[in-house]
């Protein structure tokens, strides 16, 4: 069997003739350097594209529909499918020997969890009895079925997962995933004009800075990938450039070493609001009483602090006025502050490493910038501001870590 590249390609990347030309030039490429590519796509384009994701929910009047879940799945799928023909045919045109399956043909066993559903189960032999006769498989990103036959999709960055569960059941090369930038950054390029793309970044980091708000790709997909040790590169559809390495923590199956660094890049999230609960009776019923609350609402919370006298935790900013009279319904009096922003910080060279928390507070308080909360890992430190401070703060701590210079 010949080495296997799994590509994927987003929704800007086959929006028109014209990036899917982009698109089809880099597998030509791939299969220039002998490999058999199995290409991964989304929807084509993004709203008001007549294809695309919500697009196809506008044609059910979303979100005030009377459609189920399943049958919103169904309808979704039809979108990656679509995108998995017409690319399919356009490599044909271009002489590429190519066959389209849809998730389920791939091989996806999900679970029955409609619109959020997890794989279950990768058997990609499919894929590969096709690639002993095709030079590319397109698949339908996003989607599966489960062991009953129902169509499933996999939630928002599903395309990003089903490519690092394709790479990781096939035993890839690599796992390339393109966008419509050059690469990971250290920090949001329309945040820190002085932002760099990383040439390599561990698994764990990536993680990190996914859930903590970048979105260049979705952190499931680098778990799977993690889990088989198969390399990920986030790269341009509109470039040549190999983009960012994303492996393992001290060694790379391909010959390159992490270097060291304190901090590799800064993430953030905007639009939060922190809850502040005192109480001086029965602390230990607040702790129950708030979470719960916040639990059976279905409220997300996050940056939680606990103390003897109460509670100080985020939400996102939407759920403020629910969370508000959740609580006040309890006999509680909140402390709202909104308009809130969490800067987070990561890095694997900042494990064990003392003083890494004061340089930071340091440069802060410098930037005159008020911090409203703070909390640590072992490869990452959250700060929670002021959202009016947000583009001060990050500015200032990407100049004190230095990330805008490359390291050896």
């Amino acid at each position: 069997m010949s080495k296997i590249l799994v590509q994927k390609f987003g929704g800007t990347s086959v929006r028109d003739k014209d990036t899917r030309a982009s698109a089809a030039g880099h597998i030509k490429d791939a299969i220039d350097e002998g490999y058999k590519v199995v290409v991964v796509v989304s929807a084509m384009g993004r709203f008001p594209d007549p294809y695309s994701t919500d697009a196809l929910l506008q044609l059910v009047g979303f979100p005030h529909t009377q459609i189920s879940k399943r049958e919103q799945d169904l309808l979704l799928s039809c979108g990656e499918t679509i995108s998995s023909v017409v690319f399919s045919n356009e490599l044909k045109e271009a002489g590429i020997h190519s066959i389209s399956l849809t998730g389920a043909q791939a091989g996806f066993i999900t679970s029955g969890d409609f619109t959020e559903a997890k794989i279950k189960e990768m058997n990609p032999e499919r894929v590969k009895k096709e690639l002993e006769m095709y030079d590319v498989v397109v698949v339908a990103g996003f989607q599966g079925k489960t062991e009953d036959g129902e169509i499933t999709t996999i939630g928002r960055g599903g395309s990003d997962t089903s490519a690092a569960a394709l790479g990781a059941g096939l035993g890839a090369e690599y796992i390339d995933i393109f966008t419509d930038v050059e690469g990971i950054m250290t920090a949001d390029p329309r945040v820190v004009e002085t932002a760099r793309i990383l040439d390599v970044v561990t698994y764990s980091e990536i993680c990190n800075l996914a859930y903590q708000g970048a979105k260049v790709i979705h952190p499931r997909a680098v778990e799977i990938a993690m889990q088989a040790k198969v390399p990920i590169r986030v790269r341009s559809t509109h470039t040549k450039d190999t983009g960012t390495l994303v492996t393992s923590s001290r060694e790379s199956a391909k010959g390159k070493d992490i270097p060291d660094r304190l901090v590799t890049g800064i993430a953030h999230i905007s639009d939060i609001t922190q809850v502040r609960v005192n109480t001086n009776k029965e602390p230990y019923r607040l702790h129950s009483e708030v979470f719960k609350a916040m639990a059976a609402a279905g409220i997300s919370v996050d940056f939680i602090n606990i103390s003897p006298t109460g509670v100080v935790y985020t939400i996102p900013e939407r759920f403020t006025d629910q969370a508000v009279d959740l609580l006040e319904r309890l006999d509680y009096e909140p402390i709202i502050t909104k308009d809130c922003a969490k800067v987070s910080l990561v890095g694997a060279g900042m494990t064990g490493v003392p003083g890494v928390t004061a340089k930071i507070v340091q440069t802060l308080t410098d930037a005159g910038v008020h911090i409203l909360q703070s909390a640590d890992s072992h490869t990452t430190i959250w700060v929670l501001i002021h959202q009016e401070d947000l583009v001060p703060a990050v500015n200032a701590l990407h100049n004190t870590f230095e990330l805008d210079i490359q390291q050896d």
